[in-house]
């Protein structure tokens, strides 16, 4: 079979238990495939080098900015983005074959069937969950901020229903080093851009994601795992509110500090 003129850039940092899956999934099919690797000290470059077309190592400092650069390495206008924990249904690679050659769209959205340890989270807003992971590189970009980027599209998005199947979390230790880490580029990409937020305000939005997401979008059909679901959803404001605040004091601190610094050296060159 003939390869379509796709290229599929996909970022990695440690991910030797997937990339192999995620590699052999677009593999004979798409006509490039970019691996960029944030500096892994495993074997994920080794096993990349093998099955990818080229592997770029740059440090990934701000994600949207990062992620617009690797699709600047492409060679064809069509990019399908995905990240190392995930890979491409025999569906959607039909679907894409056949959708690519006569689009008007500038991108197409695609399913995710998310997966916490080896179980399917169907509810709460998780499945379908379409993103936009097919595009053209001229007609799409990123925001430049370090967490949850939102995509600047000039043209119309199709939406596709083949899934991509996304394994990133083996289990719930995983899930909530995920959320750490997630909040805290929250926390910064407020302070960044000035964003005024409030204990009243971070309250009410916790407890509006537990009840929309776990009764709103049914996540309480998955049991247990959709009430944990619902729970870290919670817990993602708070702590972003809290990392926020914490950051808002440190900086008051250092801008206090700052001050008093340049007072007493003015005040010393007076004595002088």
């Amino acid at each position: 079979m003939a390869k379509i003129p796709l290229s599929v850039i996909i970022l990695t940092k440690n991910e030797e238990g997937n990339i192999n899956e995620c590699l052999d999934s677009v593999k004979g099919w798409a006509d490039e495939i970019i691996v960029i690797d944030d500096f892994s000290n495993d074997n994920t470059v080794a096993i990349a080098q093998g099955l990818a077309d080229k592997v770029l190592i740059k440090k990934m400092e701000v994600e949207g900015t990062h992620r617009n650069w690797a699709h600047s390495q492409a060679k064809n206008s069509w990019i399908l983005s995905l990240d190392a924990d995930e890979k491409v249904t025999p569906e959607l690679r039909e679907e894409i074959t056949s959708a690519l050659p006569a689009t008007g769209h500038a991108c197409f959205s695609v399913p995710l069937r998310n997966f916490i340890g080896g179980y399917w989270v169907r509810y709460g807003g998780w499945y379908p969950a379409g993103k936009v992971r097919l595009f053209k590189k001229e007609k799409f970009r990123y925001e430049d901020v370090g967490v949850h980027p939102r995509a600047e599209v000039l043209g119309s998005c199709g939406h596709l229903k083949g899934d991509i199947i996304h394994k990133g979390y083996p289990d719930f230790e995983h899930f909530l080093a995920s959320l750490n880490r997630q909040t805290t580029l929250e926390a910064q990409k407020w302070i960044i851009t000035n964003r005024k937020m409030n204990g009243g305000w971070a309250a009410w939005r916790a407890i509006d994601r537990f009840f929309r997401r776990f009764i709103g979008k049914k996540g309480w059909k998955d049991g247990f795992i959709g009430f944990m679901v619902a729970f870290f959803d919670t817990l993602y404001q708070i702590m972003s509110y809290a990392k926020y605040r914490q950051m808002l004091l440190e900086k008051a601190e250092n801008r206090k500090q700052r001050t008093e610094n340049r007072e007493r050296k003015t005040e010393n060159e007076k004595q002088q």
